[in-house]
């Protein structure tokens, strides 16, 4: 078996090797996956600090073990070094997992090519996924690209029409309403694509994890044996940038330990501060706009040596192929879609920092922070803060004490126009670390006074200092020019200009990008050694005293981060939804049914019961208006107490679970957030209305009460019901007429001119009722005019709307009253209404018609249970999950509703021994070094 497992296995690295071949002869536009081509070699490290680089040959013989590269059998010597010539001659370039679609491709085609060398497992199928699949996904993202084209193509059409209008100077009013509509419909579809463009890079995150774990997954199951996780060799930079990210946003005024160097770009908007940095980077990495502010948040760069020049975001696995144009195009649009997306609220510029990697050959080591350029003027689609918000941000990151100014001057522009040389004196007055750039020489030699470029790059014009003056060109005005086209024309330029041969007082030293990188490199490692020690022992103290902090505080727990307590309360969420679907049958029934007359007993009295007991034919009446209430709002509202039943029921678990003794009281605050979401937005299913209208038709068919239980169970119904209203009805009496004479004796209370006036009219309107018990319920023009004549005798001056405001309460109690004294004397008689029916000599059709209401609150609490059992608890259990999911990505949404001393005291204590962590690791790489 083992021979077999082992032969197998050759076959299958044979067939991996012509695959890869076979990728590499391909078309240059299709994606390949980094897990489809097993020979491409990793990046390489910097050798050491003097910028010298490892032999190619030792790379390919010594492998790179932090991507679980070995040092090849000898008896496969012979087979590798072909590998080598192979790949040397073809000079193979293979692209990183650019998409979940090219990786899912080769990751399927690869899995098949080694299926046929594997042993009998048909099991793998159900672990691996299938070709339609992946088609089927590949099909949604083409059509949402679409989706986002069209938008864009709308957009680009309604900024033309407002940029024709605004040129033509139309000022009338349908053309003003025009542009606003355009205006308006502009902004609704940038908020949708940018939308569908956060949708589509969450898409692509997940397919991207899903593939690197089925690849993992497939390697294990593949070697039959488990591998311990080898620990990935990082290179210094690498680990440096990680500390820096881990400081972003835990000390964000530098007044604890974050005094750790950053090379700070700072200058004034358009002076060629972004096109500096990207000189140093060797790669246009940056969007670009004629005349627009583009970067609008910090932008951290770690530019580190490696053999392929590639750009990586922090937090993506995907990588950029930076000699190509396809690649550096996508570059530029994902930075330019972050930078908006992390502008919020109106807001022109933001703090959040975007993070990433640029690693290729000949590159100098080190961490740069591009800025928003400083302006001195705003234009109208700016906010009004975003002067003062670039000023205090610039500001934030040069307060920094070991933080290097690399200030940026326009040499085509006048010095006395400069805005960020006087900012950048008040941060270093000293100049102990500014260093200094004039930019766009080329411009500057033909503009500007010759002598005065001279004293600015030797220190006398400005009165700011700096460690040193370098002098650039960084492009001729072409937008298409690559970065090598553009060093070529710098070194060109300054072979051949008249500021800087001869009898020119400026060094060779201080011109070209090459030089600048090299000095800030230089400076910035010096940087680093000199303080790295005291950050650490800064952060060891800073420990200590977190700990000894929750020692007093928290003594009985355990440090839980935010994550840690969300995945705890997430737990406990799921764990209450599913006891919801344990309750009792008959606790649904009492609730629905309580809830349900909640919901119609005013519909019932008010729209149906009454205005039949006021016409001459009460079944007539009734039949019609529970026909048009089934017909129309009975169904939606019998939806909406099922609702809310539901609603009270799980809430009503999550008090109870309040109650227990493992309650931990910090998550109170997160359930009740998760909860109110999906409860907000899950909605009943619409085929339930129709569904519920069917049966509380045939329900309300049904006329004649059956035996003598269901007849005792309406009188019941009626009376409690009636008193219930009643109730309601004397409480409206006692705002109305105010206290009785005991109350006022005992509480010492007094009426009001109103209520005295009420009491009047009320004793005129009892006299009518006690005459005539079966009045109706409106009163005539003359009983009106009556009772205002005998009030006006008491010298109360009243109108007639003031009578019938009276009389419709007063009417309602005696009602009340008549309708209760029917139901006692119904309670007997359900024999005479079974033998006599409609002519029984004791009218009780309002048994009658509660009980056909009772029926129906009966059988649509029934279908609401079997709804709410079978679909809709398992919905609002899917609306949980997603909510959560939702909130479980939000930091800022888990730091809203996870809070407390508790909880800030943890989140900090983590993050200091993640520093310190990281710290030590990399002054111990550091050391060895030296």
């Amino acid at each position: 078996m083992l021979r077999i497992y082992q032969n197998s296995y050759r076959r299958t690295a044979k067939r991996a090797v012509v695959y890869s071949t076979k990728v590499a002869c391909c078309n240059h536009s299709t994606l390949c996956s980094i897990t489809s081509h097993p020979r491409r070699p990793p990046h390489s490290q910097h050798a050491s600090g003097n910028g010298r680089y490892r032999r190619h040959e030792e790379f390919l013989l010594a492998g790179n073990p932090a991507r679980g590269w070995s040092i090849p059998p000898p008896s496969r010597g012979y087979g590798m070094l072909v590998v080598r010539i192979l790949r040397g001659a073809l000079k193979l370039r293979y692209l990183v997992l650019g998409g979940a679609i090219g990786g899912g491709v080769s990751l399927s085609k690869k899995y098949e090519d080694w299926k046929d060398g594997l042993p009998d497992m048909k099991w793998l199928q159900d672990a691996m996924p299938q070709g339609e699949r992946w088609s089927q996904f590949s099909k949604n993202l083409l059509e949402v690209g679409a989706v986002v084209k069209n938008a864009i193509d709308i957009a680009k059409e309604d900024l033309a029409s407002k940029t024709t209008v605004a040129a033509l100077g139309i000022t009338t009013d349908e053309s003003r309403k025009k542009f606003e509509m355009m205006q308006n419909q502009v902004e609704t579809l940038q908020t949708e694509i940018m939308n569908v463009q956060i949708k589509y890079q969450k898409e692509l995150e997940k397919m991207e994890k899903e593939n690197r774990d089925l690849r993992t997954q497939f390697l294990l199951l593949k070697t039959n044996k488990k591998t311990s996780a080898k620990k990935i060799k990082k290179s210094l930079i690498d680990m440096y940038s990680e500390v820096l990210d881990e400081l972003t946003g835990y000390d964000t005024g530098y007044t604890m330990a974050d005094h750790l160097p950053r090379v700070v770009v700072v200058g004034d908007q358009s002076s060629g501060k972004t096109s500096v940095l990207e000189s140093i980077a060797k790669a246009r990495i940056f969007p670009r706009g004629s005349g627009e502010m583009m970067t609008r948040a910090p932008v951290k760069v770690t530019l580190a040596e490696g053999p392929y020049h590639v750009a990586q975001f922090r937090d993506s696995e995907r990588e950029y192929d930076l000699t190509k144009e396809s690649d550096l195009a996508e570059l530029r649009r994902e930075v330019e879609f972050r930078m908006r997306a992390s502008v919020r609220g109106g807001k022109t510029v933001s703090n959040e920092v975007i993070s990433m990697t640029v690693k290729g050959p000949g590159l100098q080591r080190m961490v740069l922070v591009d800025l928003p350029g400083i302006i001195s003027t705003m234009t109208v689609d700016m906010a009004s803060d975003t002067k003062d918000s670039i000023h205090q941000m610039t500001k934030h990151y040069m307060s920094n004490p070991n933080a290097i100014i690399l200030c940026i001057q326009d040499g085509s522009v006048d010095a006395e126009r400069s805005n960020v040389t006087d900012l950048v004196m008040q941060c270093d007055p000293l100049g102990r670390r500014t260093i200094f750039v004039l930019t766009k020489v080329d411009l500057a030699e033909e503009l500007a006074d010759p002598e005065r470029i001279r004293k600015i790059l030797s220190g006398k014009l400005f009165p700011m200092k700096a460690l040193g003056y370098y002098a650039v060109v960084t492009g001729r005005g072409r937008k298409d020019d690559s970065i090598e086209a553009i060093r070529q024309y710098e070194e060109d330029f300054f072979k051949n200009s008249k500021l800087f041969h001869r009898r020119g007082v400026i060094m060779p030293h201080q011109v070209t990008s090459r030089n600048l990188s090299m000095a800030v490199s230089d400076r910035f490692w010096k940087m680093v050694r000199e303080t790295i020690e005291q950050q650490a022992d800064a952060f060891k103290a800073t420990r200590f005293n977190l700990e000894t902090e929750w020692k007093n505080n928290f003594p009985r727990l355990r440090e839980s981060g935010r994550d840690e307590l969300f995945d705890k309360a997430k737990g406990e969420i799921l764990d209450e939804v599913v006891t919801l679907s344990q309750i009792s049958a008959k606790k649904w029934d009492d609730t629905l049914n309580t809830k349900l007359w909640e919901k119609l007993s005013n519909y019932v009295f008010e729209n149906i019961y009454l205005p039949a007991a006021q016409s001459d034919s009460f079944n007539t009446m009734v039949d019609i208006k529970l026909r048009q209430w089934a017909e129309q709002a009975l169904p939606a509202k019998s939806v909406e107490a099922g609702w809310e039943a539901l609603q009270q029921e799980f809430i009503s678990l999550m008090d109870h679970s309040k109650k227990s003794q493992d309650h931990d009281g910090i998550f109170d605050q997160l359930k009740a957030a998760v909860v109110d979401e999906a409860i907000r937005r899950h909605s009943w299913e619409d085929k339930a209305i129709d569904m519920l209208r069917v049966i509380q038709l045939n329900t309300l068919e049904d006329r004649f009460v059956h035996d003598k239980a269901e007849w005792d169970q309406a009188v019941k119904f009626l009376e409690t019901s009636v008193n219930a209203k009643l109730v309601q009805t004397e409480e409206t009496l006692a705002q109305m007429f105010g206290p009785g004479q005991m109350r006022r004796l005992t509480h010492w209370q007094y009426l009001t001119q109103d209520q005295q006036k009420r009491r009047s009219v009320k004793n005129e309107l009892d006299k009518i009722l006690k005459n005539d018990a079966k009045h109706l319920p409106t009163l005539s023009y003359d009983e009106l005019t009556t009772v205002r004549k005998n009030v006006q005798r008491e010298n109360v001056d009243v109108d007639t709307d003031y009578i019938r405001q009276t009389w419709f309460p007063v009417y309602r109690k005696h009602f009340l009253h008549q309708a209760l004294q029917r139901a006692k004397e119904c309670r007997k008689a359900y024999y005479l209404y079974t033998q006599q029916g409609a002519e029984c000599e004791i009218s009780c059709s309002d048994v009658v018609l509660f009980w056909r209401i009772q029926q129906v609150i009966k059988i649509t609490g029934n279908a609401l249970r079997q709804q709410v059992i079978n679909r809709e608890a398992r919905r609002l259990d899917k609306e949980i999950k997603a909510v959560l999911d939702e909130f479980s990505e939000d930091d800022d949404k888990k730091a809203h509703l996870l809070t407390g001393k508790r909880v800030l005291l943890a989140e900090e204590l983590i993050k200091v021994r993640q520093i310190q962590e990281k710290l030590e690791e990399f002054i111990n790489s550091l050391n060895q070094e030296k």
